[in-house]
């Protein structure tokens, strides 16, 4: 199935830690590339700790390859440059420093690679004042400005529920490797492509961004409620909470009928965009009083049934219930010979006629050290020797 693939054809040398960057290498693993995962030789700690069994681990790193390399050796280095002279894409996310002191950076194998994509995310950038800080997600979310308008008003400051700066970062980079390899079909050379999680999340504050920057304005939190579209926010039921979106003009007037207050509609102020925002507190207050009197399921099925967004606000486990989210098929499942069957979030993308099934679960340290070994030329008894100095 891997060969009918978009990027089947792609070698991809996966060095990535932590979250952004293998994010990034599985969206190429997750199409096709074939992606080699390089680890350093065992010290025991992952193994005691369990933590590549765990959900967060397997949901990261299914459909690649894994070997066991020492970088710091001469001879684990000497493997690596031989394997990235004939890889197509380098994925990194290590500090600025490190890849150089390990003289695997972009300068170090485009010499003898010119056609590789050589891909990485740093916490702040390559360079400059932060170039050489280590970044965290929930830093990003803090430093980028997000976390300074999520929450209810008055708050304080409130980290998003994923690591949204990490997922951003690591789908931006995949994106910007398929731009390098486009590029390289045209002139022949490869690029190096970086971005950070910082300037992930600068990107995703979007049009709260451009407000400060085109007009002045500073947003501040706004909860549940939509910072400029009123009403769109989160409204109590009889049974729980629904989100409402009738923010323009017509479905403005169309939500009142259907709420049964055609009054609305003649409130001074509540006509235009502007009245409803400096309105906002009375209005919410006022379908508060209405959307309280029913159960979601009614709301959602009245208001749905208008051509009025609104849809309820799902727990992770009811997300995975619905009948929308079971007709997409984001959940794939998958055999792992140890753990048994998994359920894993596959991709969002879908290509027409093309397969998104996860083909292989995510692969025991070192499983295919030898076979990769073999691949590039290297003989049993070299490979016996390496594996006996603790270099793979």
């Amino acid at each position: 199935m891997a060969d009918q693939l978009p990027l089947a054809h792609i070698k991809v040398l996966d060095l990535t830690l932590a979250r952004a960057g293998p994010t990034c290498v599985r969206h190429l693993a997750d199409w096709g590339a074939d992606v080699i995962r390089v680890e350093p030789p065992s010290t025991g700690g992952e193994e005691i700790s369990g933590a590549r069994d765990g959900f967060d681990f397997q949901n990261l790193h299914r459909n690649k390859r894994a070997i066991r390399l020492d970088l710091k050796s001469p001879e684990g280095h000497a493997a690596f440059l031989r394997l990235a002279a004939d890889a197509d894409v380098v994925v990194e996310n290590m500090r600025s420093e490190v890849k150089h002191r390990l003289r695997i950076s972009y300068d170090d194998l485009r010499p003898a690679n010119p056609r590789l994509v050589y891909a990485s995310i740093s916490g702040f950038g390559q360079d400059g004042p932060y170039g050489k800080r280590a970044g965290v997600d929930q830093i990003a979310q803090g430093m980028g400005g997000l976390m300074s308008i999520t929450g209810l008003p008055g708050q304080g400051p409130v980290r998003v529920g994923i690591p949204i700066a990490d997922l951003t970062a690591g789908t931006l980079l995949a994106l910007g490797v398929m731009l390098a390899l486009f590029d390289r079909e045209r002139t022949g050379q490869g690029k190096w492509v970086t971005t950070s999680l910082l300037e992930a999340q600068v990107f995703m504050l979007d049009f709260q961004a451009t407000r400060w920057l085109m007009a002045g304005e500073v947003a501040g939190q706004a909860g549940n409620d939509h910072p400029t579209g009123i009403p769109t926010g989160v409204f109590p039921t009889s049974d729980g909470h629904i989100n409402i979106a009738a923010a323009s003009a017509r479905l403005w007037e169309r939500f009142a009928d259907t709420i049964g207050r055609p009054d609305w509609k003649s409130v001074e102020g509540w006509q235009n965009q502007a009245g409803r925002s400096a309105a906002r507190h009375a209005i919410n207050a006022a379908i508060a009083e209405e959307t309280r009197r029913r159960p979601s399921d009614h709301w959602i099925e009245l208001f749905e049934a208008a051509g009025i967004p609104c849809g309820p606000i799902n727990t992770i486990d009811r997300v995975f219930e619905d009948p929308q989210v079971r007709h997409l098929g984001i959940v794939r499942t998958v055999t792992h010979p140890r753990l048994g069957e998994e359920r894993l979030v596959g991709s969002p993308l879908n290509l027409s006629g093309v397969p998104k099934d996860i083909r292989t679960p995510t692969p025991e340290a070192g499983a295919d050290t030898e076979a990769v070994l073999r691949g590039y030329g290297y003989g049993e008894a070299e490979i016996a020797d390496l594996k006996q100095r603790g270099i793979v």
